[in-house]
């Protein structure tokens, strides 16, 4: 070979291996996001009145810290990542109306829940400042991705947590209608990418190349259906007149699981016959409204019970369930022994397992609209 024609091909394996660096990392390279402004910061009295509001509300499935996981895997509200790209609507919305088919109900007044429009933003915000994030900004754009490759590469790394069809393992549901609807798809991609910081969920930037975090994204994306908004009717809160079910009727005699917890089996066995029976629903007032066990209380876990408990008999057996399946409404019958009433019981499974197994519920009357955002 003659030393042009050795220099020339040595030149061309130099491109191409240049070439493909080039290409590969601008495959793996992480993308820029500009800053963006914080949100208004919070006077002292609005700080105290969301840092309380926090621990009354939130503290029991989120965490004293905001660590997260404390019940139901309710995610972390620490994270840089999460807030950095998610203030405020993708923490204002879950806040205000809840996510639907998980234990997180709506705190907004408006839909039944006890804060304020003004103390649920305020709230967002304090939540914010909390975590010392810096804003960033995120395209409004839809992410596009090969859906299918992005479901293998879910299947391979993400469906152990959250799930083979994203219904929620031991992290989030990503399928869950409300979040899709809420949440663009930067946000989704930004988590992937950033992962969120004190929670078993890694950063995937350097693990997964730009185009399969771009086809994960799409995947999830690809999980949302037409969604159905309903607004419900709200109905009158039941008077203490009316908080015993069959009141001249024998009561109950369950079998309870480590003396506590009834199955849900056995209840709706005692409701069908119509044993004497007090329900409280320990969950946010919001989701009582959507859906409840017949003739229940609504008794929110977060209730000054001192007050409330004047209203409850102590002769009659009551039975308290939430969706969490348990930590509620265990709580308020923590409550409610050190306050001398023992004729007490948990629903084991929860208001979801008591559907799941099909048992009735009373349904809210909603108007239905189909939209999305």
């Amino acid at each position: 070979m003659s030393d042009s024609l050795t220099r020339n091909v040595a030149r061309s394996r130099f491109g191409a291996a240049l070439a493909f660096v080039l290409v590969s990392t601008a495959a793996w390279a992480e993308r820029v996001y500009e800053p963006q402004d914080p949100p208004r910061e919070l006077t002292p009295e609005q700080a105290a009145r969301a840092a309380e509001n926090y621990r009354q509300y939130c503290v029991l499935c989120h965490g004293e810290n905001r660590e997260g996981y404390a019940n139901d895997h309710a995610p972390s509200l620490r994270s840089a990542s999460l807030f950095e790209s998610g203030v405020p609507h993708a923490i204002l919305r879950p806040l205000s109306y809840g996510r639907e088919g998980t234990a997180m109900g709506g705190y907004l007044d408006e839909i039944g829940g006890p804060m304020t429009l003004d103390e649920v933003w305020d709230l967002t915000y304090w939540l914010f400042w909390e975590s010392g994030a810096e804003r960033v900004r995120l395209s409004e754009a839809p992410v596009s991705g090969d859906i299918e490759r992005g479901r293998q590469v879910y299947l391979d790394n993400c469906a152990a947590c959250h799930g083979e069809q994203g219904e929620g393992v031991n992290a989030p549901a990503l399928a869950n209608p409300s979040a899709l609807a809420h949440n663009k798809d930067e946000f989704i991609r930004y988590a992937i990418e950033k992962g969120r910081q004190g929670t078993p969920m890694a950063p995937f930037s350097g693990t997964l190349s730009e185009a399969d975090i771009d086809n994960v994204t799409a995947y999830i994306r690809s999980l949302a259906g037409e969604e159905v908004i309903g607004k419900v009717e709200l109905r009158s809160l039941p008077e203490p007149e009316d908080y015993v079910i069959n009141p001249g009727a024998p009561d109950p005699e369950f079998a309870l699981k480590d003396d506590r917890y009834v199955l849900a089996a056995d209840l709706n066995e005692a409701m069908v016959s119509g044993k004497r029976l007090v329900l409280l629903d320990t969950r946010v007032v919001s989701v009582w409204q959507r859906a409840h066990l017949a003739g229940s209380v609504p008794f929110p876990y977060y209730s000054d019970l001192e007050e409330k408990v004047g209203h409850l008999p102590k002769d009659v057996q009551i039975v308290a369930y939430c969706s969490c399946p348990r930590a509620a409404s265990d709580y308020v019958i923590d409550r409610l022994g050190e306050l001398g009433f023992h004729r007490t019981a948990v629903l084991y499974e929860g208001i979801f397992g008591w559907m799941n197994q099909g048992f009735p519920v009373v349904r809210a009357d909603v108007a239905e609209t189909r939209g999305s955002e």
